[in-house]
């Protein structure tokens, strides 16, 4: 997938290939380039790619083929110790037998660190991540928020302008986990470094990026800031992997423009925006957002109604979440605000629900 402004790039890959067999690639002809304080989530299920390319960028695994650079030199035959970069696991990888300074002085050390000047970076980044008073402890009697700090704090005490996270947060649970999204985001942006950030969960990706490339089958499906990644993805799989999505079968009987008629197979016909097909009697999905479902709508005369069957009927707190059958298919879901209005439906109910055109998109059948 090409990627624009590769020639001021801080982090360039250019038509970077990987295989472990000689035979299958997992990386497959990648370009992508980004500038220096972006913070990029590279997002996708397991086996996708993204933590091979993560690893490449690191030194930990080889390109088979292509080229990687850093602020313009090529790091290919540069070893990871030698590379200036930044790393934070999921599994902290924090030394057992030294004290928390003694973890965050390690890498100083080995750049050859006077003792003050140790001490005084040392300090600044334990401030950083909020955890000034515990230099003396050892990593077993800190929970495992606070050991992913002191991880995060030894990445950036050496000052990269470069860190790579691999799953950082996997191990922690949600609400903590939700703010150390905020936290990690501010603190890379404040220190203006770039990032490199790797994850399977999109809510993460979402809340916590500049960019998000969704890698799948060693390729970059879609690369682009979160609201355009949920809002218009480019493909089907793009589609169903970010947030929740509804998907009706169908075929173009017409096409024209920025607007494309599909004949779904109950026989409705619905409008809708013409993404991934070109031409009339092509098969297509179309996309929906959960969100933009109204039940017995008012949204004027250019919205689409149709009929549908209530199945199932949530209450989540701030949202209900309907489950329906709709055009034959049993998990098209709406979720609607909590609100004292707010008519709550029960299994078994028919209704009409709508949408606008311009929230519908025509991708890709497969």
């Amino acid at each position: 997938m090409p990627d624009t402004g590769a020639s001021d790039a801080f982090v360039a890959f250019e038509r970077v290939q990987k295989s472990y067999d000689g035979e299958t690639l997992v990386v497959k002809d990648l370009n992508l380039s980004l500038p220096k304080g972006e913070f990029l989530t590279m997002l996708g299920p397991s086996g996708s790619g993204k933590t091979t390319c993560l690893m490449m960028l690191a030194g930990f695994e080889t390109a088979t083929h292509g080229e990687i650079k850093l602020d313009g030199v090529s790091i290919n035959n540069i070893p990871p110790h030698k590379r200036g970069i930044g790393m934070v696991f999921q599994n902290y990888a924090l030394f057992p037998h030294m004290t928390v300074a003694e973890n965050l002085a390690f890498p100083l050390e080995v750049r050859k660190i006077g003792k003050s000047d140790r001490e005084a970076k040392v300090k600044r980044a334990l401030d950083m991540v909020e955890m000034g008073d515990f230099g003396s402890r050892r990593p077993a009697q800190l929970s495992g928020g606070q050991q992913q700090r002191i991880a995060l704090a030894r990445a950036l005490v050496f000052e990269p302008e470069l860190v790579l996270m691999d799953e950082p947060l996997g191990a922690l649970d949600k609400q903590l986990r939700e703010k150390m999204q905020f936290e990690i985001t501010n603190l890379a942006h404040s220190l203006g470094i770039t990032t490199v950030y790797v994850t399977h969960d999109q809510t993460e990706a979402l809340t916590m990026s500049d960019r998000v490339a969704v890698f799948n089958d060693g390729r970059i499906q879609q690369l682009a800031p979160p609201d355009e990644l949920y809002e218009a993805p480019s493909n089907s799989f793009v589609a169903q992997f970010i947030g929740e999505n509804n998907t009706l079968e169908g075929t173009v009987t017409q096409l024209k423009g920025d607007h494309c008629t599909v004949q779904l197979e109950n026989g409705a016909m619905i409008d809708a925006k013409p993404v991934n097909v070109t031409e009339v009697g092509q098969k297509t999905r179309v996309s929906i957002r959960p969100e933009r479902v109204e039940v017995n709508p008012e949204l004027g005369p250019d919205a689409h109604t149709l009929k549908a069957k209530v199945l199932e009927f949530v209450y989540m707190g701030d949202i209900f979440r309907t489950r329906l059958e709709v055009a034959g298919n049993r998990e098209f879901v709406i979720k609607t605000r909590n609100r004292a209005d707010q008519e709550r439906l029960k299994p078994g109910q028919e209704v009409n629900i709508g949408w606008l055109p311009e929230d519908c998109r025509a991708l890709d059948a497969d």
